[in-house]
């Protein structure tokens, strides 16, 4: 038995995870599933089909006040002012020095900003939104009291179109919608993590199993599964989407992690502009690429990529790429190697693996309806 002191947290889905028998771990100070049935299925079904996530760990932020608007908008590379009511921005939030200190989404809604943070950087998110807050602008840590589910795959419309009607089949990738106050609130966003089409729905934990039924009633016709957080990196890492802690951190900008297009570098004024600014003036001394490589054999993060048996970057992530056929990892690429098409090795215990350098994403066909890589975990 756990001591309370250093307790996992649950989230409000917890007691179905349990009921489904998901294989249970510790991610990000929750115990959150792994897997149901088996990455390679779950992977699969999200591909071919719609699967369910858990994804309650990751953290709500809202801003409220007269300045919140102004204040995201300062906060983040990205334009998260001039934006549309319902209109959700994916971007970094970077230090002075312009290393990231966590890839969030911003929602609007009227005057307030809902920022959507990553679970391993929720206190230190918060902590930093908090310290930066000018006087007209209250943070409120949603974080507790908010469940949310993602439901993923080309026949995700169709199973939340049961539930929300014409108002959820109408959102355009990167839109949202909101109703209900209090307990009965609710944010239904065409948004996601794998490269397929789907949705990110919020409520307050109260309503959270009776979502959960929902959803899986409306999507029994469809073959929808529970799909653990396994099969959600493998998914996201054929997309070429960053993880963050593996493929950015406080030490990467937003241009050498190909993020150039979340980076409004014509706004006034954003924390960590003039370092962005300077960078680019300066040239990218490495690159975020994608990598297939020959063989069977997996590059982990850490492995040394050679180019040419000279040192060229490193794999930040990798795995077997299950729609793609073969392993695929993402590395920071310097000097030639950071061409696309550039052949490379993958150097780890004595062996070597050789590579192709390619674009991101690595799996190029699925359903989702916007090629712009989304966030982290």
């Amino acid at each position: 038995m756990l001591d309370t002191a250093t307790a996992l947290k649950r989230t409000p889905f917890h007691p179905r995870h349990v009921a489904l028998g998901a294989k249970l771990v510790p991610f990000a100070g929750h115990e959150m599933p792994i897997q149901y049935e088996g990455i390679l299925t779950e992977h699969r079904t999200v591909r071919s089909g719609v699967g369910v996530f858990d994804v309650s760990h990751m953290g709500e932020i809202r801003l409220t006040g007269p300045g919140a608007v102004a204040y995201a908008n300062r906060l983040v590379t990205n334009e998260a002012a001039a934006i549309a009511e319902g209109k959700v921005v994916y971007s970094p939030m970077c230090l002075p020095e312009g290393g990231i200190i966590d890839d969030l989404l911003v929602y609007a809604f009227g005057s307030d900003r809902l920022l959507v943070v990553n679970a391993a950087n929720f206190a230190k998110d918060l902590a930093w939104i908090r310290e930066n807050a000018p006087a007209d602008v209250t943070v409120v840590d949603e974080n507790a009291e908010t469940a949310q589910l993602a439901v993923q795959g080309p026949r995700a419309e169709v199973v939340v179109a049961k539930l929300y009607g014409e108002r959820a089949t109408s959102l355009a990738f990167y839109e949202s919608f909101q109703e209900g106050a209090g307990d009965g609130w609710t944010v239904v966003s065409r948004t996601g993590y794998t490269g397929e089409d789907g949705f990110e729905i919020y409520v307050r934990a109260p309503r959270a199993l009776a979502l959960w039924d929902r959803v899986f009633e409306a999507g029994a016709p469809e073959g929808i599964r529970a799909i653990g957080l396994g099969a959600r990196d493998t998914l996201r890492l054929e997309m070429g989407y960053c993880l963050y802690g593996n493929d950015i951190d406080e030490t990467t900008n937003p241009l050498e992690a190909g993020l150039a297009w979340t980076v409004r570098l014509e706004k006034q004024d954003f924390i960590g502009k003039q370092a962005i600014q300077a960078a680019k003036e300066a040239g990218l001394g490495r690159k975020l690429l994608g990598l297939i490589l020959d063989g069977e054999r997996i590059a982990r993060p850490g492995h040394a990529v050679e180019s040419g048996g000279r040192p060229a970057g490193r794999v930040t992530s990798g795995s077997m790429g299950i729609t793609v056929g073969r392993p695929v990892a993402m590395a920071y690429l310097e000097g030639e190697a950071g061409i696309v098409g550039a052949r490379v090795d993958v150097a780890a215990r004595g062996q070597i693996t050789p590579a192709v350098v390619t674009s991101r994403p690595m799996y190029k066909n699925g359903s989702v309806r916007s090629p712009k890589p989304r966030r982290s975990a």
